[in-house]
């Protein structure tokens, strides 16, 4: 087995694509659980405290109450009168009558003004990536030495002579490799507004037939 299969062969593959699959999903529960929390905080006032251990605190919803004008009878504009003529009827001339308005009161859920957040996680791409470069070297290294000399003298009568040589071989080789590792992990996510979960659209259908609206009382 080469050093890249070998290096291959050594990721954990289990622990890199499965930790951010795990993620998603712990995000996806996180996400409805804040969904639920939106709901029970901006929806429903907090139940009291109850003295009975096994009693089960109830929640109300959070309505929404403003005064607005609604209007009971139109405006009327005057007429002029008319006598009678050429076999027309007479017109009796009358006023203006001003519009007649009514203060309402309007209770409205605050749930059913506000968008409620159901994030979903629709797409998960991870892509990772490994880049080895593996380089194996020999170097070889030689290099030869001499050493010579040379004497010479009167001493016989045909004259002497000395003659000295000595040389070396040197060789070195040396071998190795060099391995550049490079990983990268990227995960892309794509989360949308998921469809209203069946149990809210009927909460909502209820809440916004007890809409109100009735005459503010006057004392």
């Amino acid at each position: 087995m080469s050093s890249i299969e070998h290096d291959l062969s050594s990721i954990d593959f289990e622990s890199m694509l499965g930790g951010p699959l795990t993620a998603v999903v712990n995000a996806q529960a996180q996400a409805a659980i804040s969904s639920v929390n939106f709901i029970k905080s901006v929806g429903f006032k907090l139940p009291r405290v109850t003295q009975a251990p096994d009693a089960q605190s109830v929640g109300e919803p959070i309505y929404v109450t403003f005064h607005y004008p609604k209007e009971i009878s139109p405006y009327q504009p005057a007429v002029e009168g008319r006598p009678a003529k050429d076999g027309k009827p007479e017109i009796v001339p009358s006023p203006s009558i001003p519009a007649v308005y009514e203060t309402q009161q309007l209770s409205v859920p605050i749930l059913t003004m506000l968008p409620i957040p159901f994030i979903r996680i629709e797409e998960t791409t991870i892509d990772f990536n490994a880049k080895i470069n593996s380089i194996e070297y020999k170097k070889t290294d030689s290099s030869i030495e001499a050493d010579s000399s040379l004497e010479a003298g009167t001493g016989w009568l045909w004259g002497s002579a000395k003659l000295k040589v000595s040389a070396s071989y040197k060789k070195s080789t040396s071998s190795g490799s060099n391995v550049d590792r490079t990983y990268s992990l990227a995960v892309h996510m794509k989360a949308v507004q998921d469809e209203m979960p069946a149990g809210i659209e009927k909460i909502l259908s209820i809440l916004e037939n007890n809409i109100t609206s009735q005459p503010v009382k006057k004392f």
